[in-house]
């Protein structure tokens, strides 16, 4: 496949919407509404400033999968992985330099500093729920013949989220909380996320039209090799 400008820009704005979720993470939000107490459970649960982007990522991916396939949105979540990666090691870095003023410094390692934990999480996360995502994805589109791609968008978001959201609240946050609080913050999570793919629906029925159309192409992953590592393929 020739790679076309607007491959590019999609590609871009995926990694774009990746690497601004994570720095936003650490400040969580409230839906100003409730909180309705279930059995000890607590709904809506906070949720992490990240919610207002990081669910683009996904849309972006079923796009990528849905136009150009599965093998180059395998590329393009590697490739997400290594930017967010150098990011984080910069972030790392220059963290380790003496700022010029204390509580700059301090400041500074309250909304980069994330630990370990909280970065293998996110990305494990990361890895195992964009590759479900696109692969749920595009194994629907051979089974609907191309049609209904709501139910590939929403049902693609569905597992996706509901693999990666688990990972990263029990990877980052288990055994700091109690567990009714992290089954409440991961229903949350999930609900949310598959919420806004649902709302967003129009707008990737339209993007998907525009490309399918400007791009002449309408991937179909018949004899694709589902391997996450094959990034060469």
């Amino acid at each position: 496949m020739v790679i076309s400008q607007r491959f590019v820009v999609v590609a871009a704005l995926f990694i774009t919407c990746l690497i601004t979720a994570n720095i936003i993470v650490v400040k969580l939000i409230t839906l100003g509404v409730g909180p309705l107490r279930l059995g000890g459970f607590e709904f809506p649960a906070p949720l992490p400033a990240a919610i207002i982007i990081f669910p683009l990522s996904y849309i972006i991916g079923d796009i990528l999968t849905e136009v150009y396939g599965y093998r180059q949105a395998r590329r393009v979540i590697w490739l997400g992985f290594l930017c967010n990666l150098i990011a984080v090691i910069a972030f790392w870095v220059a963290g380790q330099i003496p700022a010029h003023e204390p509580d700059v410094q301090s400041a500074y390692d309250r909304i980069l500093g994330h630990t370990p934990r909280i970065l293998v999480a996110s990305f494990a996360a990361y890895l195992v729920g964009e590759f479900a995502n696109s692969f749920v994805l595009a194994k629907m589109k051979i089974r609907t013949k191309g049609r209904f791609l709501w139910t590939r968008t929403i049902g693609s978001t569905i597992v996706g989220h509901g693999l990666e959201t688990p990972v990263f609240i029990a990877g980052a946050f288990a055994g700091t909380l109690p567990g009714v609080i992290l089954v409440s913050i991961i229903i949350t999570h999930w609900l949310a996320k598959t919420l806004y793919e649902v709302v967003a629906t129009p707008f990737t029925y339209a993007v998907v039209n525009y490309l399918k159309r400007k791009e002449g192409i309408d991937t179909y992953d018949y004899d694709t090799d589902f391997n996450p590592l094959l990034v060469t393929r």
